[in-house]
């Protein structure tokens, strides 16, 4: 097991590429399931999530080839139809192949999901909406058992906006007979990739990007080509490390409209930024203003940045506010920020942050991906020694060479064996 070491205290500067996102690569990968055939699909980051479902299809018969950041996906074998727990246990985006091989291939056997310990995330959801187009399905220790001779079209109302519900019913839907409704859906951009990727296939696909999603399902899909689209987390991540530091990065190969509430947030902290075509330019400020924030389904505050968010906080000059709606258990970073010299009290679903001058180096354990950028952001600015962040794991599943990325900007961090 790895951890990263970082000793704090000097401002980020240069420039830095963003890489294609997870949260996008992941259903899309999921989608070529639809069609037999090959697939080519660009700007795919290299990280553990994306490595564990090719794995887990690759047990259903898929075939990969990489060719730098273009991966060539072949679906002309697909045989079986279950993902195994072994696999699935480790990331909850594998409940993502349910709807595609309920759909093309009537039936799927999917291990009940794992992942990050930031909150229940039941699937619920997208099993209701499954049974509502005439999935049958069944528990069996442990695992999703699902079949359907062909899906039908329905009128589907999520009780709260979900990401992954909204794509697996999406993909769900490319195939079923007749028209599918998705209300109350979720608006991200990750979703968005996902259905221009489909429609590429010859899905037809209105309204992603609001509230109200129509599908009209095809006979057959065809395989596509699709870059994926630039990781709005990281290059947020990235933002905040700069703003963070009293840095001057510019950060490329990003999507500024994406990151409007975090660009609004961190501006009212007092960071300077230059938006440009695909690429930000943040120069951080000599003394960081207190912000409140309260995380929202997109377009608003996103839940993947409360962490990072809250470790600039820790620095600001006064008292922030953060508000956590969408996972009821995302504040289990908070400790190890106190065992830097952070100041945060917790009541129930906020935790109000008094900013000191300093953070103090300290070892610390990552609890889950987007804890582990926070505790970096977090000895990137603190002084007196070195802070070790242990079980990294975490931060492979969604950042690809983070610390490679911070090295190139001037920061001294490097990754060690425990």
């Amino acid at each position: 097991m790895d951890k990263i070491v970082i000793e704090g205290g000097l401002p980020l500067r240069g420039t830095v590429k963003i890489s294609g996102a997870k949260n996008a690569a992941l259903p899309i990968l999921a989608a070529t399931l639809l069609s037999r055939g090959t697939h080519h699909l660009k700007n795919i980051p290299s990280l553990r999530d994306v490595n564990t479902i090719q794995k887990i299809m690759g047990r259903l018969g898929v075939s990969f080839e990489s060719k730098g950041k273009e991966l060539v996906v072949d679906t002309s074998n697909v045989v079986h139809h279950e993902a195994p727990y072994e696999l699935v246990k480790t990331m909850r985006a594998s409940i993502l192949l349910l709807g595609p091989l309920v759909a093309g291939y009537g039936r799927a056997k999917i291990s009940l999901p794992g992942g990050c310990a930031i909150g229940a995330r039941p699937i619920n959801l997208h099993l209701k909406a499954l049974a509502q187009m005439g999935v049958d399905m069944y528990l069996d220790q442990g695992y999703v058992n699902a079949r359907a001779r062909r899906l039908r079209g329905a009128d589907i109302f999520f009780d709260i906006p979900t990401v992954t519900g909204t794509e697996n019913i999406m993909m769900a839907a490319a195939l079923a007979k007749g028209t599918t409704v998705l209300r109350n859906a979720a608006k991200e951009p990750e979703v968005q990739d996902l259905a221009i990727f489909l429609r590429k296939m010859g899905a037809q696909i209105e309204g992603d990007g609001t509230d109200t999603i129509t599908i009209q399902g095809a006979e057959e899909l065809r395989p596509a080509d699709h870059d994926i689209i630039p990781d709005r987390i990281e290059a947020g991540t990235f933002l905040i490390a700069s703003a963070m530091t009293r840095g001057d990065v510019r950060i490329e190969n990003c999507r500024p409209e994406h990151m409007t509430a975090l660009l609004e947030k961190v501006e009212s902290a007092g960071a300077k930024i230059q938006i440009s075509r695909g690429a930000i330019h943040v120069m951080g400020p000599e003394k960081v203003q207190s912000v409140d924030i309260k995380t929202l389904p997109y377009p608003g505050f996103p839940t993947d940045l409360q962490a990072q968010f809250m470790a600039f906080m820790c620095i600001a000059d006064g008292w922030s506010m953060i508000r956590e709606t969408i996972f009821e258990n995302r504040f289990i970073h908070v400790s190890e920020l106190r065992r830097m010299g952070a100041d945060i009290e917790i009541n129930s679903n906020q935790a109000l942050v008094r900013g000191k001058n300093k953070l103090l180096a300290a070892p610390v354990m990552a609890t889950d991906l987007r804890a582990s950028a926070s505790l970096i952001l977090a000895g990137l600015v603190a002084q007196g020694g070195l802070t070790q962040v242990h079980r990294i794991y975490h931060l492979d599943r969604g950042y690809e060479r983070l610390e490679e990325k911070f090295r190139a900007l001037g920061a001294k961090i490097w990754r060690e064996k425990e």
